[in-house]
């Protein structure tokens, strides 16, 4: 599972080297908050599910709480990024859509 956190963060960064070359630092930057707006509630997510099962508590309740609770921090992230700093909003959608898709990667890398 933190495989896939290290591929979508690699992921985010390529669209953000993109993003920088193509529109300036503020796509960089953009690039960036929308990858990590899907990252970070996806690693905490990771390690709650990971110790969970450590314990032998992992369930379905777990897994579906855990995904709402992501879902919902994900949009307070993009939302505070929005409020606090001037996006522009393809770079960070480019850059969400690229962490969000790097998952189907992962299944490619697995051997």
């Amino acid at each position: 599972m933190f495989r896939i956190v290290l591929l979508q963060l690699a992921a985010t960064l390529v669209v953000a080297v993109v993003a920088g070359l193509w529109v300036g630092p503020r796509g960089a930057v953009s690039a960036a908050l929308g990858g990590t707006a899907y990252i970070l509630p996806n690693l905490l997510f990771v390690v709650r599910l990971a110790a969970a099962s450590k314990r032998g508590q992992a369930s379905t309740a777990t897994f579906f709480v855990g995904e709402l609770v992501k879902i919902l921090a994900t949009i307070v992230i993009l939302a505070a990024a929005q409020r606090f700093y001037d996006v522009h909003w393809l770079a960070m959608l480019v850059g969400l859509f690229a962490a969000l898709k790097a998952n189907l990667f992962a299944f490619l890398l697995k051997t």
